[in-house]
């Protein structure tokens, strides 16, 4: 991930978190809590990924003690790219330890964890 998308596991799971969020953004709280992050280690992750652009700190209108992080364009295309790379890396390891009907049997008992 790192080599070829200058991302770490972590950066990758923040895009991907707000990637799959409403309007692409979450208060940073949300953020930490889904990453089991402490408040210091989601603003030093953070703050990397708003160097690279790839998130932005957005306020909340209703309450202006409230941010965001929100998923910047660039952001999204790093994350599709990244993605692709680590969906096919996890579906080739998965493929070579088990057969068809073990991987059946697996996608089906991973779909129950879908919310």
């Amino acid at each position: 991930m790192r080599a070829r998308h200058d991302l770490s596991l972590n950066e990758y799971e923040v895009l991907l978190q707000l990637w799959l969020a409403e309007d692409r953004r979450l208060r940073r709280v949300d953020l930490a809590q889904r990453l089991l992050l402490t408040q210091g280690g989601i603003t030093r992750l953070l703050a990397g990924l708003e160097r690279g652009a790839l998130v932005e700190r957005a306020p909340c209108p209703e309450d202006g003690r409230v941010a965001y992080a929100q998923l910047t364009a660039t952001g999204r295309r790093r994350l599709e790219a990244a993605r692709r790379d680590h969906l096919a890396e996890v579906e080739r390891l998965f493929a070579d330890r088990f057969d068809p009907a073990e991987l059946a049997s697996l996608g089906e008992l991973l779909s129950r964890l879908r919310p």
